[in-house]
């Protein structure tokens, strides 16, 4: 049921002229989508505040109120046709009242912690896109066919929020930088393998799948107490997003997951000041895939140790700075970060070499990220001991990678399970750090186990065969020409 809701919603969406990429179709859904769940979440709290004999102080005023102007209701408790408001005037209302009344709750309530915050980041950066004040009112009453009030429901609606996630980014344009496959965080996580108490963090959030997946993947372990799951929702899982549409995709999809207050902040995570980062500031794990091939101003590059206007060369010393010591991390990278020979990636490669135990380099195939046509690799490293090997992991899902054939979960079990005993295969090798060149720490990937393969020959010996063949060939001739 929901998934057609979700379709109907989309194709109302391409009808209006003011979406017109699946960037805008999620943008749009979501704050309405956002508003269902806060009415959603207001009159649960509300009921648990009866029960407790106590009065709930609602966070919206009347007027703003999800069943005031997206959904009135008659006495009867029906859908009231005339009081809903439509068209022209419904557009007036979302645009001049109720944006700027919601978008004032930044400024209202300081902590970010808070669902109040959260109200004010959302509606101070998006904008509403929708032209056509009945296409709207559709979606409004689709929208609210929408249930947030229960684990099953949440799950399910979370389940299709992904696939909307997953969809933008195979659309192209510069939705690609918010989508890693899922498969493949999942790995990283097994490997990594977050405990409770425990906090987890990604600078470079974009639809916080990172922080969805290690939220299940800890509420599927842990024993599900009061202690425990408060610590799981409150002070686990952290992210920093710059970018407005991926900060509302992020905080929508962690909702969805079941997440009431994400800790995600809407911030330039390069321009934090790493010379004043403290030891209550960092982590025990960070999982991230920063972008890449972005071009840093240079007063933002000051902020750095190693200067480089390479955006994730960045991200890496800003991960490298926010780990705890005797934290672990799971990073994705472009792979030629293994072997560039300007001066900031070689430096990059000694820094993270010398006080990180970089123990496992995950090769992924050419067509992992749908719609990037490069090669990354993942890096995992615990930080606090030098390198001394290196366990390298060829992924080779037998297939070519692509839309139709996109990367599962079975191509990534024999890495996750040989990583734990970093064995020699025709897909995995060891290498020695003290066998490494120490002026250029060049860490390319370089297969010695793959099977041999038959030698080309030389245009030498070629020439040599074919003389061989002539006089053969001559010889064959003269003796069918005595005989004739």
């Amino acid at each position: 049921m929901f998934e057609q809701t979700f379709k109907n919603i989309d194709d109302l969406l391409y009808k209006d002229a003011g979406a017109d990429s699946e960037l805008d179709y999620i943008g749009q859904t979501s704050w309405i989508m956002f508003l269902k769940y806060l009415d959603d979440l207001e009159k649960e709290r509300a009921d648990e505040a009866e029960l407790r004999g106590e009065d709930y102080n609602y966070i919206l005023d009347n007027k703003f109120k999800w069943e005031a102007w997206a959904y009135p209701l008659d006495k009867n408790g029906k859908y009231d046709h005339q009081k809903a408001i439509i068209g022209e005037d419904l557009i007036n209302f979302v645009d001049h009242e109720l944006f700027p009344y919601l978008s004032k709750f930044k400024n209202i309530n300081q902590n970010n912690k808070t669902i109040e915050y959260k109200i004010g980041e959302i509606f101070s950066e998006l904008k509403n896109k929708i032209q056509s004040g009945y296409i709207l009112r559709d979606i409004i009453e689709y929208a609210n066919e929408l249930p947030f009030r229960t684990t099953k429901d949440k799950h399910e609606l979370s389940h299709l929020y992904e696939t909307k996630i997953k969809n933008m980014g195979n659309a192209g344009r510069n939705g690609g930088q918010y989508y890693t496959p899922r498969p493949l965080i999942r790995a990283m996580i097994k490997v990594t393998d977050p405990k409770i108490g425990e906090t987890i963090y990604d600078g470079a959030a974009g639809s916080c799948g990172f922080l969805c997946e290690a939220y299940e993947y800890l509420y599927n372990k842990i024993d599900l107490n009061t202690k425990n799951l408060k610590i799981l929702q409150e002070d686990t899982l952290f992210g920093y997003e710059k970018k407005n549409l991926a900060y509302v995709i992020g905080l929508m999809n962690m909702i969805l997951h079941g997440i009431d207050a994400p800790n995600l902040i809407h911030t330039n995570t390069l321009s934090i000041d790493l010379k004043s980062v403290q030891e209550k500031d960092r982590h025990n794990i960070i999982l991230a895939n920063p972008p890449f091939g972005g071009k840093e101003r240079p007063e933002l590059q000051d902020n750095f140790d190693i200067k480089t206007s390479e955006t994730a060369f960045l991200f890496l010393q800003h991960f490298i700075k926010f780990l705890k010591s005797g934290g672990r991390a799971a990073i994705v990278i472009k792979n030629t970060f293994l072997s560039n020979t300007d001066n900031a990636s070689i430096a990059l490669r000694r820094q993270l070499l010398e006080n990180s135990n970089l123990h496992t380099i995950l090769d992924m195939p050419a067509g992992t990220f749908l719609g990037a046509g490069v090669k990354t690799v993942v890096l995992f490293f615990k930080k606090g001991e030098p390198t001394k090997n290196i366990w390298y992991y060829q992924l080779d899902p037998g297939r070519n990678m692509g839309k139709t054939n996109p990367l599962n979960d079975n191509d990534l079990e024999e890495f996750v399970e040989l990583q734990k005993s970093k064995p020699e295969s025709e897909k995995s090798w060891n290498i020695k750090i003290s066998d490494i060149d120490n002026n250029t720490y060049d860490l390319s990937v370089r297969n010695p186990n793959l099977p041999e393969e038959e030698a080309l020959r030389s245009p030498e010996v070629i020439l040599k065969e074919m003389e061989a063949l002539d006089q053969e060939s001559a010889k064959i001739l003269d003796k069918i020409k005595s005989l004739v």
